[in-house]
């Protein structure tokens, strides 16, 4: 998985001569017409998009182990928590790639949520609400995020487009 960081994406330009990679201030310095601003980081949405997940993952895991298991003793139900683990290591290093697909993965338990805080009664209801509060916080900071990026690949494109 070759995908770049969001602050390397932001932080330098390639040159296009020579291939290397220099600032984003020297970069903007040089005679190219087609140099990018860089693109604002949103560092609170990134950390809060994190805290979700984490928060997600350990309420799946306590959720099916101790709090309110299907089944007394525990479920299979706690692997629900693996697309989470996947998804952490690139949501925690701010990989626009990871946080796009998270946020698609994210409704499966926005959808689970809903489902078992109206079904389910007691404990196992009150935590169903609280994991579609915590799916609705990743998805607005991973949108967040993310949004940035887009409009500046955007305009980006569509500045190559009237330059070409």
């Amino acid at each position: 998985m070759n995908e770049p960081d969001a602050q390397q994406a932001g932080a330098s330009n390639v040159a296009p001569a020579s291939g290397a990679s220099v600032p984003a201030a020297s970069a903007s310095s040089a005679p190219s017409a087609a140099a990018a601003p860089p693109v604002p980081q949103k560092t609170v949405a990134a950390h809060g998009a994190t805290a979700a997940l984490i928060a997600l993952i350990a309420l799946s895991v306590a959720w099916e182990w101790w709090l309110a298991p299907l089944r007394p003793g525990g479920s299979a139900m706690v692997l629900k928590a693996v697309p989470l683990l996947l998804a952490l290591p690139g949501v925690w290093r701010g990989r626009l790639y990871t946080l796009q697909w998270a946020s698609m993965l994210i409704l499966l338990y926005f959808a689970e949520g809903i489902v078992r805080g109206w079904s389910d009664r007691g404990l196992s209801a009150r935590l169903g609400w609280l994991e579609v509060a915590l799916a609705v916080v990743f998805f607005v900071c991973a949108l967040t995020y993310v949004a940035p990026f887009k409009r500046a690949a955007k305009r980006a494109k569509k500045q190559a487009n009237t330059h070409a």
